[in-house]
Order: C-alpha cells, then structure tokens, then sequence
C-alpha cells in the first residue's frame, strides 16, 4: 500500500513539473502550488515513517515551500 501512496505523491509531482515545462501551469498557479504541496507533503509523511531522513529533508523543504508560495499567492491584494 505504501508504494500505492508514494506513486500517487510522485505522480502529483511530476503533474506540477511536466505542466510547467510544457507550458500548460504557471509556477504561480494554485494548481501547480497545490499539486507540489500535496506531492511532497505525502512522500514527506512517508519519508518521516520510514526514517528516510535525506528524502525527508527533500520532501520536507518542497511542502514547506510550495506552502509558503501558495499562501502567498492566496493572500488578497498581492
């Protein structure tokens, strides 16, 4: 079942960065900041369970981040 979860966290990912090089998302987009918070947050949920601690580094930073730039971006008047 954990593989289950982590292709679905990766597949989000992988959404998020194929959509913006291929010119369909804009790295400011909800879609694609929520798409990358979900992804990495899931694989860090993961990563933290497993004790992989250098995959939850990776995948810690990018939800952290991808949350920051989505509030960010949420927030009236900006």
């Amino acid at each position: 079942m954990d593989q289950l979860i982590q292709i679905a966290g990766a597949v989000l990912i992988l959404t998020a960065y194929a959509g913006a090089q291929f010119g369909r998302l804009d790295q400011h987009s909800i879609a694609y900041l929520v798409l990358n918070l979900l992804g990495s947050a899931t694989l860090a949920v993961l990563a933290a369970i497993e004790g992989q601690l250098g995959f939850l580094l990776l995948e810690g930073v990018w939800a952290i981040v991808s949350a920051w730039s989505l509030g960010r971006e949420l927030r009236p008047g900006d």
